[in-house]
């Protein structure tokens, strides 16, 4: 990255996951997030905060089982700016029986959407997704039994089923195409189109 302008720190936020392998075969997806500033600040009617002080300060713990269901879910909130934030905890137990996968974000929005729950809560479960993805390789990467592709290929550059790289890893499916028409073009073929004047 460039050398920025001179500018002064304002606020700090720090996402973690981290991902477990349980002894009963589950697994757990954790998320922490905390926000703070340098400086001590004040809301009105609310509070002050000092230089440091966590505003926020949540964390969320996912278990799924190998199909990346919910089995479980625990929420707390350590630090929290508003007296009403810790009713947002009870709504998260909705995400039981869900799936982490195609429409992960839609359920989410289903059952904690707007006044449901909480923003800072399904910022941190949007994420763990992906994060579960990660902890959950062996599972995750494996190629479905009934034939199809690995939900991750088709999704970015690197993954392209046209890419050098599918091609390596996972050459049975090296061009594959859906058997619907319509399938999208490749990240490169787009990016090399012309740019044409608006009629």
């Amino acid at each position: 990255m460039s050398t920025p302008a001179p500018r002064r720190p304002m606020h700090t936020r720090r996402v973690e996951y981290r991902g477990y392998l349980r002894d009963d075969g589950l697994w757990d997806i954790e998320g922490e997030l905390h926000d703070s500033k340098p400086h001590a600040f004040e809301i009105q009617g609310e509070g002050r905060w000092e230089a440091g002080q966590p505003v926020h300060h949540m964390r969320i713990r996912v278990t799924l089982d190998a199909s990346m269901v919910v089995r479980a879910i625990e929420a707390v909130m350590e630090s929290f700016p508003h007296a009403p934030c810790p009713q947002a905890l009870a709504p998260m137990q909705r995400m039981v029986g869900t799936r982490m996968g195609a429409g992960w974000r839609k359920a989410i929005e289903q059952h904690l959407g707007g006044i449901q729950g909480c923003t800072h809560l399904r910022e941190l479960l949007y994420n763990m997704a992906t994060a579960a993805f990660q902890t959950m390789a062996e599972v995750s990467f494996a190629p479905p039994a009934d034939g199809r592709p690995p939900a991750h290929l088709g999704k970015c550059l690197a993954w392209d089923f046209d890419s050098p790289v599918t091609e390596k890893v996972y050459p049975m499916f090296f061009r594959w195409r859906p058997e619907a028409a319509g399938s999208p073009r490749r990240p490169w073929e787009q990016a090399a189109d012309a740019a044409r004047p608006l009629p």
